[in-house]
């Protein structure tokens, strides 16, 4: 009888439990409604609006940026964004080169986490030491993945003179380093001009609008000064306006294919050439894992067509293409729509370009380029190799 009993009683908890499940579900049924073809998103807004705990809070602009950027989101490629009016803005400077923050190039990584492709160079983030492949766990105590990659560079950025801590996971060491960088107004020349003895030399630290034309100015100076053969210098370059990097192949390759790109037909949407009219200078690249996009189809293209050897650390291998629509409000979209080929109709996605010889930065170098020839053994090798 006792074990009749407690069977009774546990039969009738568990059909309070099911009948309290079977309640639940109809009360969703009752929110999402019977027809097979409603609108979660204008039932589920509705829903939030009524019963979020904060709903005075809600903003229909911010419910829109979410929606949108969630839909993008789902296409589940790092460099496809939805970008507010703001966003946009902060977008149209990078392409102008005049911003205020740390000069950091940061972009969402696979691994989901918000990894630094590069520090611009000579700006406050490079001096303090942060490196290409460093990842930012924490920016001002607050913690960001790649899905947060917008939010992490409004963090990032401020007004000129105040401070921002980060905390980096090192990609040499893999231990975590916190370091606080004062931030300032960035005001980016694309390109660096230089000699060193009868050497010429040129960085080029992003592709912006008038990089192209910047360059051949440079170009046209150091042959006009007698150089007798020239370091380009890609390191660091996060890429930017692929316009750019065409107009620099043509001053300096000979006549044939730049680079090809597709879409995801596999047609070739849009073929470069170069002409037959360009400087031959003798000369070198250096490329390292901070070269990526812009800089990797100038990279590769010289590679392919043995225009000069290539010096340092396989690039980034970012080898696709996004084109920006703006709407009528001042938002837009980011959206990878192509991916481009060498000459040789490789593709550097995921694979990056391979230096011809490699050699690897010096762990006591405070900092690469021409201003750091005495430490800078991957500038050494390059002067040594066009001297040879």
């Amino acid at each position: 009888m006792k074990n009749k009993k407690i069977i009774k009683t546990l039969g009738i908890i568990a059909l309070v439990i099911v009948t309290a499940l079977a309640t639940r579900i109809f009360t969703m049924q009752q929110v999402f409604g019977s027809d097979k073809d409603f609108s979660k998103i204008i039932v589920l807004e509705k829903y939030l609006k009524e019963y979020y705990l904060y709903n005075k809070d809600i903003k229909d602009e911010d419910l829109e940026a979410g929606q949108l950027k969630g839909l993008v989101a789902g296409l589940k490629d790092p460099y496809s964004q939805y970008l507010t009016k703001d966003e946009m803005t902060k977008l149209s400077e990078q392409t102008t080169g005049k911003f205020q923050g740390i000069g950091v190039i940061i972009s969402p990584h696979e691994d989901g986490t918000v990894t630094v492709v590069s520090p611009i160079k000579g700006s406050p983030a490079e001096k303090a030491g942060i490196e290409s492949g460093d990842k930012i766990l924490k920016i001002n105590g607050e913690d960001f993945s790649g899905e947060k990659i917008n939010e992490a560079s409004e963090a990032i950025r401020g007004e000129a003179g105040s401070e921002v801590s980060i905390l980096l996971l090192k990609n040499d060491s893999k231990t975590t380093k916190e370091v606080k960088v004062k931030r300032q107004e960035i005001k980016l020349d694309s390109i660096i001009k230089g000699k060193i003895g009868d050497i010429g030399y040129i960085g080029i630290i992003m592709f912006d609008q008038d990089t192209g034309a910047d360059f051949k100015k440079a170009l046209n100076e150091l042959t006009k000064e007698g150089v007798k053969g020239l370091v380009l210098d890609l390191r660091g370059n996060p890429g930017g306006v692929v316009d750019a990097a065409v107009e620099i192949g043509d001053a300096i390759l000979p006549k044939s294919d730049f680079c090809t790109l597709k879409n995801n037909k596999n047609e070739i949407i849009e073929s470069y050439k170069t002409d037959d009219k360009y400087n031959d200078i003798k000369m070198v690249v250096l490329v390292n894992e901070g070269s990526a996009s812009a800089s990797e189809i100038l990279s590769g293209a010289i590679k392919d067509l043995n225009r000069a050897k290539i010096i340092g650390q396989k690039t980034y291998g970012k080898g696709v293409v996004q084109n920006v629509i703006k709407f009528p409000k001042g938002d837009g979209l980011k959206l990878t729509t192509s991916e481009y080929f060498t000459p040789s109709g490789d593709s550097i996605n995921k694979v990056g370009v391979e230096p011809d010889i490699e050699v690897k930065l010096n762990e006591n170098a405070k900092g690469i380029g021409i201003e750091h020839k005495e430490e800078d053994n991957q500038l050494q090798k390059a002067l040594e190799v066009l001297k040879n």
